[in-house]
């Protein structure tokens, strides 16, 4: 006996049930214990319940039968109509709890269900977006960043691309007039200038000396 008690209360608290319960809940934690319970439709006796044919796009099915359903809530003469599916039991049930959703938000305000769920998603848009202009921003900068690196590199290869294409000439200029300088030294103190008579006839040669030698006819 004491073990099929035990065998029991496992299977009890091991069961599929329970750790569907526990498992199954998309609802964040901290998200369900933030968020008021759903407001409650207001009792049947407050309703006056009326079965239409629906339209628009379903087939057969909504366009030729009754089953669309509006709900008149009697005390504040709010008028709702749902006809989501084909079914006249589910829409019966989708009209009472956007009945209930209206008279929430109109008795609560912004302290609603509906209020307080569209501000929750407001703050997590803005903070998505606010992520997100962060996000961009930073690669901006360093897209930014890399250009004026790339930039600044760029600038600095050209300048010793110039420094040494000054350098190149100014050797080479150096070169040129060291080449120039012996001969021009070499022809120093080694004309000879020789004189007939005739001032017009000068003959010049390159002897070790000068001498200007000079006869009268």
């Amino acid at each position: 006996m004491q073990c099929l008690l035990r065998r029991a209360r496992i299977t009890t608290t091991t069961s599929p049930a329970h750790h569907a319960s526990r498992f199954l809940s998309s609802t964040p934690p901290i998200l369900q214990k933030s968020m008021p319970s759903r407001p409650k439709p207001p009792p049947d006796s407050d309703l006056e319940e009326s079965y239409l044919k629906g339209s628009g796009p379903g087939g057969q099915k909504i366009n030729k039968t009754n089953s669309a359903v509006q709900i008149k809530h009697i005390p504040t003469g709010i008028v709702v109509k749902s006809q989501a599916t084909r079914s006249r039991a589910q829409n019966r049930k989708h009209a009472r709890e956007i009945l209930a959703q209206r008279l929430d938000d109109l008795r609560n305000g912004e302290q609603s269900r509906a209020g307080i769920v569209g501000a929750v998603r407001k703050k997590r848009a803005d903070s998505a977006a606010k992520k997100s202009r962060r996000k961009y921003k930073k690669l901006e900068e360093e897209r930014t960043a890399a250009t004026t690196t790339t930039a600044t590199a760029t600038a600095t290869a050209t300048e010793e691309q110039e420094d040494e294409a000054e350098q190149a000439i100014t050797a080479s200029r150096d070169s040129i007039s060291y080449a120039e300088k012996p001969s021009c030294q070499a022809g120093v103190g080694k004309t000879r200038i020789n004189y007939t008579g005739n001032p017009s006839q000068i003959s010049s040669d390159t002897s070790p000396s000068t001498s200007i030698n000079s006869s009268t006819r």
